[in-house]
């Protein structure tokens, strides 16, 4: 079993190197919003990519047309909008949990020389304090079921027997569950730490303050960079549209409700 002691605190104890003290800006500022302008941009890009590739008559298919009724959408404009929003929130959870992901191994690389590691399954491997911890990062708490949770210990045990064959005396290895956001009651899972939000933050930045630093920045660029996505957005709702309009309504711009049913479920 991990003891958990070094949790107590928001993991102080654990974390025996804070950077919370440095005045001013703190080490590495510029190359971590060059990151995140970069990863931001490249979320908005790829977020647009996902409208701009979708097949109307496909997503049709796949909708509840009973939902789209229900919710009174009376305009081609209203049940497009309906349909990319609902489109984008499933594509973006996936997009933005990747850049995420990379945010982290960066952070750890420039305070830690954190690195992809070698190992299946690991997403870092870095050592501080005379630990080697070799991690898997997920976006949020709740990102598995039994039968991922049990693959991802699988995959710690196999990287620790790699890792003290590899290397015989080495560093005491902890392996840890990192998640981006979101908090958990208890951090100690036995053979591996689950830490998240401020705690997965501070273990690989040896900052407490990092998850606020993330999010201002992140907050910074997607202000920035919001209205190049909008403009885009705007035009695929046009585009799409008007595609539904000349195929499903009629010529005063009503809904042809029966013949979408037809279309999806008759």
């Amino acid at each position: 079993m991990i003891s958990a002691r070094p949790l107590v605190g928001a993991c102080a104890l654990l974390f025996a190197t804070p950077l919370s003290c440095f005045p001013g800006e703190p080490p590495g500022e510029t190359e971590l919003r060059a990151f995140i302008r970069e990863g931001i941009a490249d979320f908005h890009a790829r977020r647009l990519e996902r409208l701009e590739g979708l097949d109307l008559a496909a997503v049709l298919a796949r909708k509840n047309p009973y939902l789209l009724k229900a919710k009174n959408l009376a305009t081609p404009e209203e049940v497009v909008d309906s349909l990319l929003t609902e489109h984008l929130a499933i594509q973006e959870s996936s997009l933005f949990g990747f850049f995420l992901e990379q945010l982290a191994v960066h952070v750890c690389a420039e305070r830690f020389g954190g690195r992809k590691s070698a190992v299946e399954g690991i997403d870092l491997e870095f050592e501080r304090d005379g630990v080697k911890y070799i991690v898997s990062i997920k976006s949020g708490p709740n990102w598995g079921n039994s039968s991922s949770i049990a693959k991802m210990e699988d995959h710690f045990r196999r990287a620790k027997r790699v890792l003290a064959t590899n290397a015989a005396g080495a560093a005491k290895v902890v392996a840890v569950n990192g998640c981006c956001y979101g908090k958990v009651a208890n951090e100690d899972r036995g053979d591996y730490l689950k830490l998240c939000g401020r705690n997965f933050w501070a273990l690989i930045s040896g900052d407490e303050e990092m998850f606020l630093r993330v999010m201002a920045l992140i907050g910074d660029e997607g202000e920035r960079q919001t209205e190049a996505f909008r403009v885009g957005y705007r035009e695929v709702l046009a585009r799409s549209s008007a595609e539904f309009r000349e195929r499903y309504c009629r010529p005063d711009g009503s809904v042809r409700w029966a013949q979408l049913a037809e279309e999806n479920s008759g």
